[in-house]
């Protein structure tokens, strides 16, 4: 067989978050979340349901990512896992077409949802785990920023597709540019929005395909006897030992509060705008491209101020920006603005909001590629999938307690302004867990 390229295995790498991408876009946030919203009806009760739904996945998540990153490290092989969580991906994603109107399955559907959510974050850890075996120190932050600046194109193109194509206004059954859904979909099913599942799946499918020729595993090979049990028992050292790495402890600490906040304001950014600005689907997906083609410029320009000055402070700066647009938020309703009534047709609070999406998505996608270059700094050197499985279990250990949080205190006050405060908080927290961060982490241990 030819051997493939540097090059060419560094874009094959990049593929995987322009495949995975439309799950967060599309599914997550802009187009699947606030069709929830219209299906359910009540703003309050829909973020409630989301956020019980996504709570649940995340307690899974958080129980199995570290067991499976260090079976990564052991067993290698990772191919074979980002095909079996692939294949999650894939049958999760399908089964959102269900979310049929009046004949609505919202356990059914949310089950289908979270299959392929879980899918999606352990094919993650084992990808992510690949960053140190395709560039230097110097060169990873670049290449994970422009894995991420290209991932983010690709949901943005899902996005427009679905938007010009398929995703039909309740109240005139046409897409943005006014016509019918193609395919001959039934707008009064809402065959159009729905089809954003099997969308996501496809376009899943199909640009794998560069990933699984391009990217050549080193680690790939049989898997030696005794290799779970020796995973489990690698990632009880390394747990017992993180008291002795407290640059690693602290960070894990710090992604896991921060990133979980993030995830809050992707996960209910459009059930909020949905519920409290009054916002059609269409409406959140235009403003979903804002956000998105903000994140793809800015995770670009992250990745190169990584390189340059360091994950650090590029994560601290971003942090300070997401706390900012998280105390804006509780504030921005159709009624009033920081505190100022506005007429029911004023656009000021849409407008806000639209630069709070071009903030959001910004500093995401700086935070998010500059973490990831954070962790490799930070693992134990030849653990690396084992340290990405951590660093999974640290993004997913308490990431039920935001939307846990937050359907909690929408419940209590039936308000979602309100309902999205503890982001604030988690925020906060991260941010003072960063001061104990070492730039390049505690060194080998």
């Amino acid at each position: 067989m030819k051997a493939v390229s540097h090059r060419k295995r560094i874009w094959g790498w990049f593929f995987f978050d322009w495949a995975s991408q439309p799950y967060n876009t599309l599914l997550i946030t802009f187009i699947f979340a606030p069709y929830v919203k219209e299906l359910i009806g009540d703003g309050a009760r829909a973020q409630t349901v989301w956020a019980f739904g996504i709570a649940a996945a995340g307690v899974i998540i958080a129980l199995l990512a570290p067991i499976l990153g260090a079976m990564a490290d052991h067993s290698g092989n990772r191919m074979k896992w980002i095909q079996i969580f692939s294949g999650m991906y894939v049958i999760g994603a399908f089964g959102v077409w269900w979310a049929e109107p009046g004949n609505f399955n919202l356990i059914g559907v949310l089950v289908f949802f979270v299959i392929g959510l879980i899918g999606m974050e352990f094919a993650t850890i084992f990808t992510n785990s690949m960053l140190p075996d395709l560039g230097t120190k110097a060169e990873i932050g670049r290449i994970s920023g422009n894995g991420w600046a290209f991932g983010y194109v690709g949901g943005l193109t899902a996005l427009v597709l679905m938007l010009l194509c398929f995703a039909e206004s309740a109240e005139t059954g046409k897409t943005l540019i006014n016509i019918d859904p193609l395919f001959g979909f039934d707008a009064a099913k809402r065959e159009g929005t729905r089809f954003v599942g099997p969308l996501t799946g496809f376009w899943y499918l199909l640009f794998m395909i560069p990933f699984f020729m391009w990217v050549q595993d080193p680690k790939d090979g049989p898997s030696p006897r005794g290799a779970v049990r020796a995973a489990l028992a690698s990632v009880g050292r390394t747990i017992r030992h993180l008291p002795k790495t407290p640059s690693l402890f602290s960070f894990l600490g710090a992604s896991m509060f921060y990133r979980d906040a993030l995830n809050g304001m992707y996960f209910f950014g459009g059930i909020y705008a949905a519920g409290v600005l009054e916002w059609s689907v269409v409406d959140t997906g235009i403003f979903g491209i804002l956000a998105i083609v903000s994140g793809a410029v800015f995770a670009w320009l992250g990745g190169h101020a990584d390189a340059r000055f360091g994950p650090k402070p590029v994560i601290s700066g971003s942090i300070l920006v997401l706390l900012s647009v998280a105390i804006g938020i509780v504030f921005v309703s159709r009624e009033a603005v920081f505190g100022i009534s506005v007429s029911a047709n004023s656009f000021a609070p849409d407008l806000i909001f639209y630069c709070m999406g071009a903030l959001i998505g910004a500093a995401g996608g700086i935070i998010q590629s500059a973490s990831r270059t954070m962790m490799v700094r930070q693992a134990r050197p030849g653990h690396m999938a084992e340290g990405f499985g951590l660093y999974g279990l640290a993004g997913k250990a308490t990431s039920f307690i935001a939307p846990l949080l937050i359907g909690t205190v929408t419940a209590m006050t039936g308000s979602q302004q309100i309902g999205v405060s503890p982001l604030i908080g988690l925020f906060l927290i991260g941010l003072l867990l960063l001061l104990w961060v070492k730039p390049e982490g505690d060194g080998v241990v």
